[in-house]
This record gives structure tokens, C-alpha cells and sequence, in this order.
């Protein structure tokens, strides 16, 4: 029994939301740059649950995963115009495209070299979509592969490690001299430990109830179009993929109205960190730690792999560090952790195409890992 009962929805829904709240306000640290807000929110959750705080199941979390989950995708794919999209990222997106070729040349390499067992294929398909678009797709793909719930918090748990990793690479590489000289440079180089005084003027996101009761209602409607054309076609589990081509179908059909509305992205979020509170919640940690391992190794490995060929054809092609640095990092870790290494870099120009190539991998790294995942299955 843990301190706080299951049946105790309400108990249970203000520790979820505080953790959630953790997570957003780290992000809003120093150290959230360094350790995103979503490894706080995960970690917080098991250790809660695993100290028997809070329990592992509860019907909130079942509430999360099944209603809120999905209706977060459509609030995070509103904006995804890929008009827009190709017209402001310009270079930066044929650097992303061979980034996200690396990344699958890295997943599909590493199946076969690392003994994951029978979830070798979803792994694959999850970490591909994950190191793509974001946790959005690696929810997605999960989702539609079956994977089962301590299945997805064990990946995520490593794969956030790496991700951790990942970033400090991407924010160590344009100071170190030997990779610089190899790259053709427009831009000062800001050496480690120096504070970048540049800052950009943040848009401030304006929350109207017409706005977000609409993209909320649109959501669901979305939500339920997908479901029952899944169960009426037999594929339930493609449901995900189906609420995500439904929204970009949406997002280009109408791109001036979805561009209007406002706070539906951040309403998004919220919900993801309430699932990420969910997810570790329900971490059994014992059983976490012995097949984390492998899989940290795993996604590793693909990161290696990942930033060697991107680097490498980015200087075959004679494509600019900062540029590169930029396109990868919109496919390792999201278009906005990416807008902050270009900002703390002074790389201005390189903010909005990095936020366009991070979009552009939300909407299509849940197609490709389950294509992966189809694949080597």
C-alpha cells in the first residue's frame, strides 16, 4: 500500500500535476538546458512510486494514457504548415533530412549488433521516431508497435540519458578547435564558460479561451474521426498514426486559421508531462535497471553513429558547422532546445530554421519508425 491510496483521485491528480509543474519550471533553469525538465518529471515519478508514495497503478493514470495522450498530438501538429515549413528552414532542412537518414542507418545498424530480444524491432522503430521528431513521436510509435508499458518507460528512461548526452556533444563540438577547422564558418565562436549577452525577444503565448476551447474541441473530433476509422478498418493499433496524418491533412488545408490559434501547443505539452509523470510512476525500478543498459548502449550507439555521417556529409558538401550543429540538434533533441543552443551560440538566423526542421520531425518521425519497426520485425 502507498502513502497515497489509488482510489484517491484526487491525492493522485495533485502529485501528477506538481510533478508536471517540476518539469516545466526546471525547464526554465540553467540546469533545464543541460537536463531537460522531462528527465526531472520521470525520475521524480519512479522514485515516488518506487518508495511507495504513490502507487504504481491508478485509474488517473489510465485516464492519461487513454483520453489526454492523444488528444496531445493534434495540439502539438496544429502549426505543422510544411509549406511554411520548406520556405523558412532553406539549408538547414537538407542538413536535417541527412541527419534524420543517419539516425535510421544508426537504429538499423545497431538491431543488428545489439542482442535486444523479442522488443529489438519496437525499440528500433521507437528510438528512430524518437531521435527524429521528439518524445511526441516516440509515444506515437510506441503506441502503434504495442509496446507495453514497462517497455516504454525502460526505453525512454535510456533514451533519455543518451538524449542528455547527445545535447552536450552538440553544445561542446563548436569549441573544440580540431572539428571547427574543418567546417567553413559565418559565425563568432563562443568559447565555453562565456555568458552570450544576445537574446531574443520571446513571443509571449496569449491563452484565449475561444482559442483553446476550439483546438480542443478540434482535437477530439480528431481523436474520433481516427479511432473509428481504425476500428472500423481493423488496425486499432494504428490509431496514433491515423490521428497524425488526419492533423497535418488539417494543418495544410487550413494553415492561415491554425496559425491564429493560440496556447494550443503549450496545452499540448502539459499533457505530455503529465503522460511522462504516468510513465514513471508506473516504473517498476528493479526491473528498469538490468534491460536499461543494453538499451542506453543502444541508443548510443546511434547517436554515434548519427552525428559521425551527418558531419561527415556535411563537410562533403561543404555545409556550415553552425548549420549542421543546428539541423542536428533539431532531430536529437527538438526544435526548442535547439532555438536555445543557436540563441546561447548567437546564431540568430539559425533560430527559425531550427524550429521549422524540429516541426517538420514531428510530423513525420512517427511514420518512419513504424516503418522501421514494420520492417525489422
Amino acid at each position: 500500500m502507498s502513502l497515497v491510496p489509488a482510489d484517491n483521485v484526487l491525492a493522485v491528480c495533485t502529485v501528477v500535476f506538481g510533478l508536471a509543474w517540476l518539469g516545466f519550471w526546471i525547464d526554465t533553469l540553467s540546469i533545464g538546458r543541460k537536463i531537460s525538465g522531462v528527465v526531472w518529471v520521470l525520475c521524480g515519478a519512479m522514485l515516488l512510486s518506487n518508495f511507495q508514495v504513490i502507487p504504481f497503478k491508478s485509474q488517473v493514470y489510465d485516464f492519461v494514457g487513454g483520453v489526454l495522450v492523444p488528444l496531445a498530438i493534434p495540439l502539438l501538429l496544429f502549426k505543422s504548415d510544411m509549406r511554411r515549413i520548406f520556405k523558412e528552414s532553406g539549408k538547414v532542412m537538407l542538413i536535417f533530412c541527412l541527419a534524420s537518414a543517419a539516425t535510421v542507418t544508426g537504429a538499423v545498424l545497431g538491431f543488428y549488433l545489439f542482442d535486444l530480444g523479442e522488443i529489438g524491432p519496437k525499440v528500433a522503430g521507437v528510438y528512430s521516431g524518437g531521435y527524429i521528431g521528439g518524445a511526441v513521436n516516440f509515444l506515437a510509435v510506441s503506441q502503434v508497435v504495442e509496446m507495453s508499458t514497462d517497455e516504454f518507460s525502460t526505453a525512454i528512461s535510456a533514451s533519455s540519458i543518451v538524449s542528455i548526452l547527445a545535447l552536450m556533444i552538440l553544445l561542446a563540438i563548436p569549441s573544440i578547435k580540431w572539428i571547427t577547422r574543418q567546417f567553413q564558418s559565418a559565425y563568432a565562436i563562443t568559447e565555453d564558460g562565456v555568458e552570450n549577452k544576445v537574446a531574443l525577444k520571446s513571443k509571449v503565448t496569449s491563452f484565449r479561451l475561444t482559442h483553446l476551447s476550439g483546438a480542443l474541441t478540434l482535437s477530439f473530433l480528431i481523436c474520433t474521426v481516427s479511432k473509428f476509422v481504425a476500428a472500423k478498418t481493423g488496425f486499432e493499433q494504428y490509431t496514433f498514426l491515423i490521428i497524425t496524418a488526419l492533423t497535418l491533412l488539417i494543418a495544410n488545408l487550413f494553415p492561415k486559421l491554425m496559425n491564429r490559434i493560440e496556447g494550443e501547443f503549450d496545452t499540448g505539452l502539459l499533457l505530455m508531462y503529465l503522460f511522462f509523470a504516468v510513465v514513471g510512476a508506473g516504473t517498476d525500478m528493479s526491473a528498469f535497471l538490468g534491460a536499461a543498459i543494453v538499451l542506453f548502449f543502444y541508443g548510443s550507439f546511434i547517436i554515434v553513429i548519427h552525428l559521425v555521417v551527418t558531419f561527415a556529409l556535411a563537410r562533403t558538401f561543404k555545409f556550415g558547422l553552425e548549420e549542421t550543429v543546428v539541423a542536428s540538434g533539431a532531430a536529437l533533441v527538438g526544435p526548442a532546445v535547439t532555438a536555445a543552443i543557436a540563441t546561447s551560440r548567437n546564431w540568430r538566423e539559425l533560430v527559425t530554421p531550427g524550429i521549422m526542421c524540429g516541426i517538420f520531425g514531428y510530423a513525420i518521425a512517427t511514420f518512419i519508425g513504424v516503418s522501421i519497426s514494420g520492417m525489422l520485425g
